[in-house]
């Protein structure tokens, strides 16, 4: 049986308990993080963990563990679980306290909850030669989406909408240019020049987004941020998305066309290569 972590207890996890009263659970006040895991060492953690401080200090909430804690709690639960390869979510929630819009008094201990996935062969996956078929839908969300919050309904249901399309995944469109996937950062390419949203209020600030962009750079490649639509992605030569889980994923087909043939790039490709490569050599 998996174990998991919570406010301090590695437990079985049909014996893992939250408060009733938990403000992740009543007002879905928390933030999260995932972080992969490539033979049996993290991914990107240092990126994951000031990206948690940066959302926790957004919302004005304390840090439940310092960064070297976190991780050993992070290589703890890999160890307990055997995960060779897979996934680690942590997340943080403002505490237990009576029901109030307020928050509540200052010394209020938050909730610490982390989990395992086991997800063997996370980097080879055949999609990402096959490559991803998306919808569009309107974005929908609320409007601080560079905080990383517990407040997934929307691109659940997003997920929902590109299922019963026959799709793998959603695109999310606000005042007529593309934000972001429902989980993940999204990109075109055109010519030589890789175009992705500026960082900003409307998009998660993705740990993978700026390693992979900064491998673009050093491989030198032309990287244009702005915002573009959909009918300009359906119109470009490859597109992709990264996240954490995906890495760097292939996009084929936006609303019905065909992107680049219906093929993955050579971008996409060589992107996706170089970050596994840096990415395995860094793991801690």
């Amino acid at each position: 049986m998996r174990i998991v972590y919570v406010n301090g207890d590695y437990v079985p996890e049909d014996q893992a308990r939250v408060s009733v009263f938990d403000r992740g659970f009543l007002f879905a006040d928390g933030v999260y993080e995932v972080t992969s895991v490539l033979g049996g060492k993290l991914i990107d953690f240092a990126g994951h963990a000031a990206r948690l401080k940066r959302s926790l200090g957004e919302l004005a909430m304390a840090e439940p563990v310092g960064e070297e804690e976190l991780l050993a709690i992070h290589r703890e639960l890999v160890a307990r679980n055997g995960i060779e390869d897979g996934l680690v979510y942590l997340q943080v929630t403002r505490g237990a306290a009576d029901r109030d819009f307020l928050y509540p008094e200052a010394g209020t201990t938050p909730t610490l909850v982390l989990f395992t996935q086991s997800k063997p062969g996370l980097a080879d996956p055949a999609r990402a030669a096959k490559g991803l078929s998306v919808i569009s839908i309107p974005d929908r969300r609320w409007g601080r989406r560079d905080i990383k919050t517990v407040q997934l309904l929307y691109p659940s249901m997003g997920k929902m909408m590109a299922k019963a399309a026959g799709a793998d995944d959603a695109w999310m469109v606000e005042d007529g240019a593309v934000t972001e996937g429902t989980s993940n950062n999204a990109y075109i390419v055109k010519g030589d020049t890789i175009v992705t949203r500026q960082l900003g209020e409307e998009i998660l600030h993705g740990i993978t987004r700026a390693a992979v962009l900064r491998l673009a750079a050093e491989a030198q490649m032309k990287v244009e941020e702005r915002p573009f639509t959909i009918e300009e992605a359906q119109g470009a030569d490859e597109a992709f998305v990264t996240s954490a889980s995906a890495f760097v994923m292939p996009v084929v087909e936006i609303d019905g066309a065909p992107i680049g043939g219906g093929r993955p790039g050579r971008v996409a490709a060589r992107l996706r290569e170089i970050y596994l490569d840096e990415s395995r050599a860094k793991a801690v």
